[in-house]
């Protein structure tokens, strides 16, 4: 990853490189010395056209939010009077943001010094806005932006809408009230009035009865098809909590060796990359302390929920290492499947407090779809539960959400464990 060392036995590479560092060392004083050539980082372009007008719209998408939009789109945050900005840039995967609204905003808020602000964004789906706020909550932005995309209204609607849409919910200071109320009927399985739909003879023709009797076997068997087939290439990386117990556990305890094995090859990478590591120093020491983290628990993992934890905590430690301004745990809901894309606002089942998780692509498109998104399970009084319904006093990763959790201020993965957090939870 860092690349060999030996450029530097040979005379003549140690001349070329000391004199590329030379010139580097002389374009960075004049960078500093020429306020000027900031400017050519696409953040601090934002920013700059920011300052002068409170809306930035990229020229790539001038024809989807036009002139006399943008115009009104200025004169409705003039009228709130609040520190609102919006920054309609693409959002793509490998662009200067990683495809990340909340990168995008933090890089762009940094660069304009900071302070109260709420700025709006493009989201990472079609027809979907996302906003965030400094300092966090004071308005409801974020929520009032998220509530904007389940709206009926708003389908198929464009961006310049869907901001002054926000705007309007910001302005109004109710953005949680009316989330709440727009993404109610996802925590709703309304087993009632599907029943009395799908049973009712009344409304039944016979032809409607026969077709329901040749095609609902042959439903059932597709489905049946379907399972099976997603059961053959499926591992416990992804076993969706859906499935019945037995073949949950059969499937955790096939691969558990496995994955014991490739967290202790990934433990054994980070501690290498850390070692090899320059520059930081500070970064450098918690990169070593995810590592002595990421030890401890693979050394004392009594389940794939512990061995999903070694992997937060390798997550941590690289993100550490990483250049990147902003960057987000494993996905909240399995953290198995990888780095999240993107928070979003998500309320658990039969629960009314809301919290604000890190999600991967897979599951943030289950949940927009009000699909129930695959959970990573942990066993709670001998029967598997979503991990996070263990009481946080019993499991650290309940408490933490494998990082999304996390409060902020130096709070970490790495710090809850060397202050005995997971040998707590441990029988």
């Amino acid at each position: 990853m860092y690349g060999s060392t030996s450029v530097f036995t040979d005379p003549r590479r140690r001349l070329r490189t000391a004199l590329a560092l030379g010139a580097s060392s002389v374009a960075l004083l004049f960078c500093a010395a020429a306020p000027g050539a900031a400017a050519e980082s696409p953040g601090q372009k934002i920013a700059d056209a920011l300052r002068r007008s409170p809306v930035y719209v990229d020229p790539s998408l001038a024809s989807a939010v036009d002139a006399g939009e943008q115009r009104k789109l200025v004169s409705q945050i003039r009228q709130t009077r609040l520190p609102i900005r919006v920054a309609l840039v693409p959002l793509v995967e490998g662009d200067s943001w990683g495809g990340k609204p909340e990168q995008l905003a933090e890089v762009v808020h940094d660069r304009m010094g900071g302070g109260p602000s709420i700025l709006i964004t493009l989201g990472t789906h079609p027809d979907d806005i996302a906003a965030r706020e400094w300092p966090s909550g004071a308005h409801q932005a974020m929520h009032a932006a998220a509530a904007v995309f389940f709206q009926d209204d708003m389908k198929g609607a464009g961006p310049a809408r869907r901001v002054s849409r926000a705007i309007g919910i910001i302005k109004a200071g109710n953005g949680d009230k009316v989330y709440e109320k727009v993404t109610a009927h996802l925590q709703d399985d309304r087993p009632d009035k599907t029943a009395s739909a799908s049973s009712s003879p009344s409304h039944s023709s016979p032809l409607v009865r026969i077709l329901s009797l040749v095609v609902g076997p042959v439903l059932l068997l597709a489905a049946v098809g379907l399972l099976l087939r997603r059961r053959s290439r499926l591992r416990d990386l992804s076993t969706p909590f859906a499935l019945p117990r037995s073949v949950f556990a059969a499937a955790r305890k096939a691969d558990e060796a496995g994955l014991r094995d490739r967290a202790t090859e990934e433990v054994v990478r980070l501690g290498e990359e850390a070692r090899a590591a320059q520059g930081d120093p500070t970064a450098i020491e918690r990169a070593l302390d995810a590592y002595a983290a990421a030890g401890t628990v693979l050394d004392r993992a009594q389940g794939v929920a512990d061995l999903a934890g070694v992997f937060a905590l390798i997550a941590e430690g690289r993100a550490a290492l990483s250049k990147a301004p902003v960057t987000l745990p494993l996905c909240f809901f399995h953290p198995l499947h990888g780095p999240a894309v993107r928070r979003i606002p998500w309320r658990p089942l039969g629960r009314r407090e809301q919290l604000r998780v890190a999600g991967c692509e897979t599951c943030i498109r289950a949940i927009r779809s009000r699909r129930a998104p695959e959970v990573l399970t942990d066993r709670q009084a001998g029967r598997p539960v979503p991990y996070f319904e263990v009481p946080a006093e019993d499991s650290l990763w309940a408490a933490t959400g494998y990082g999304s959790l996390l409060g902020g201020d130096g709070d970490s993965l790495a710090g809850r464990v060397q202050r005995g957090d997971f040998t707590r939870t441990l029988d």
